[in-house]
């Protein structure tokens, strides 16, 4: 048995609420993909589709098994991990007094979460050389969703859906930041060396950087190479 698994997870719809899908992918202990399921939802919102590739995800594992899950929905991350206990406690209603949306959904995913290890892994979406468990999940959820139609390890699909690289702008957008993540290193022999961005971020000047743009490390971190040489 596998000492923990590693997973992604994510939702897409086409115009929220719109076409909607699921997805999730499974890797082994190193991270390499083992297998992968996408299902149509019809017209769903993406929280929903969010939810409901978390619930099925949970469903598709060994719950023996410590899971790690990385997805990039912050609402549905916080949904189960944060506000979960709030809502019980308020008779299933907001700070504001308001129902819970998707309860049924949380409900059942708090019950397959019960005496089960779980890590959650927020990672961005929509990232140029991001999490790749989480690009093939986003892009298996987003087939779905156009076409409609199951798909997957368990339907013959033995391919691995091939992420489409997201436009700078596009990168640019996508807003939060992993759990972990540690900044680029110069390259070797060259301290203070200008690197491409990995990630957006901001610069101790206090303006942002984009995904790609021309980075340096100064005494204050990583930013504009002109304010690192300051």
């Amino acid at each position: 048995m596998s000492e923990h698994i590693i997973a992604a997870c994510d939702g897409a719809s086409k115009g929220n609420p719109g076409p909607a899908a699921w997805a999730w992918v499974v890797a082994d202990a190193a991270g390499a993909p083992q297998r992968w399921e996408a299902g149509p939802l019809g017209r769903a919102t993406n929280n929903v589709a969010e939810l409901t590739a978390l619930e099925r995800l949970l469903e598709a594992t060994d719950p023996a098994v410590p899971l790690q899950v990385r997805m990039d929905s912050q609402y549905a991350m916080n949904a189960v991990t944060k506000w979960l206990p709030g809502w019980k406690r308020k008779g299933w209603k907001t700070a504001s007094g308001s129902p819970v949306a998707n309860r049924e959904l949380v409900v059942r995913i708090d019950a397959l979460l019960t005496g089960r290890t779980v890590d959650f892994v927020h990672v961005p979406a929509h990232q140029v050389n991001g999490d790749p468990l989480n690009a093939i999940a986003d892009q298996a959820a987003s087939d779905a969703a156009v076409a409609q139609e199951p798909a997957g390890t368990s339907h013959g699909h033995a391919a691995l859906p091939v992420p489409a690289q997201p436009a700078p702008s596009e990168a640019r957008r996508s807003s939060g930041a992993p759990a972990k993540r540690t900044a680029p290193k110069a390259k070797a022999g060259r301290p203070g060396g200008t690197i491409k961005a990995k990630f957006a971020g901001r610069c101790p000047c206090g303006q942002s950087y984009a995904v790609g743009e021309s980075i340096s490390k100064g005494p204050k971190g990583w930013g504009h190479p002109l304010c690192a040489a300051a």
